[in-house]
């Protein structure tokens, strides 16, 4: 079953009511309130006609993609992005997200630039960061392992911009990732914050996922038309390239060279 129709008809079908703009952002991104039946929640809505085009995503529109990302997500197991659908709107049709309450402080950070050559025990390097007055520091990301099933899955999707500000930890612990337009394209698009596992091998929980969800997006499957209703054939087709490579390889992947490996800003 897609994981578009598992969605609670509150996101589906609920009447959206704009209540202010993410200013950060550099598509129209829309704070809402969504009502259906009594049950009201929070969202984001991006309305496809806000988008800025980008000569690297031609084929469909960015909101497509976020919810492609979702039902790859979904169809892990692991859950790493929050319910996301494409649908109507005020400003016509555009990507709804449930809304995630986030923890503030959370216990353990995610991030750091630290002052050490090494990192500590308990993290991972990603790379050098200047930081004002000739100075530099290192990078580093917890060596978390939800951190590693979305890098993992970062891989699968060719996410062109997880930023830490993309992370979100949530009241209840869970680690969530946001903000997936930049997505599928058939060219290596990797960039990431999540490079501290670069050509270490994969976890057998991983190759698990990566093995089911390789049969999933076999023609004829159902993950693999709906796919083909989100993304283009190529995109598609590119998609299982990048399952079947990781399975070969057995190694999560690492900067090609060719392309910026870190997005820009970082945070």
């Amino acid at each position: 079953m897609p994981a578009s129709e598992r969605i609670p008809p509150l996101l589906l079908k609920g009447e959206l009511t704009v209540r202010g703009r993410i200013r950060e952002a550099s598509n129209a991104v829309l704070y809402c309130m969504v009502s259906y039946e009594g049950a009201e929640a929070a969202c984001v809505y991006k309305p496809v006609a806000g988008e800025r085009p980008l000569w690297d995503f031609p084929d469909g529109n960015l909101a497509q993609r976020e919810v492609a990302a979702y039902e790859i997500s979904e169809a892990t197991g692991w859950g790493l992005i929050p319910p996301t659908v494409l649908r109507d709107g005020p400003y016509g049709e555009g990507m709804v997200q449930l809304w995630i309450e986030t923890d503030e402080s959370p216990a353990e950070p995610l991030l750091a630039l630290v002052d050490e050559e090494e990192p500590a025990e308990g993290w991972k390097a990603v790379a050098l960061a200047e930081v004002g007055e000739g100075r530099t520091a290192l990078l580093v990301h917890a060596d978390d392992a939800r951190l590693r099933r979305l890098a993992v899955l970062d891989a699968v999707i060719n996410n062109g911009d997880r930023k830490g500000g993309h992370l979100l930890t949530g009241t209840d612990g869970r680690l969530l990732g946001i903000d997936h337009g930049v997505t599928f394209n058939t060219e290596d698009k990797l960039r990431t914050l999540l490079w501290g596992w670069a050509g270490e091998a994969l976890t057998a929980e991983a190759v698990g996922v990566l093995e089911r969800l390789g049969a999933d997006l076999a023609p004829g499957e159902a993950l693999a038309a709906r796919m083909g209703e989100l993304i283009t054939s190529a995109e598609v087709e590119a998609l299982r390239g990048r399952v079947s490579e990781l399975l070969r390889t057995g190694l999560h992947p690492a900067p090609s060279g060719e392309w910026p490996s870190i997005p820009w800003p970082p945070v």
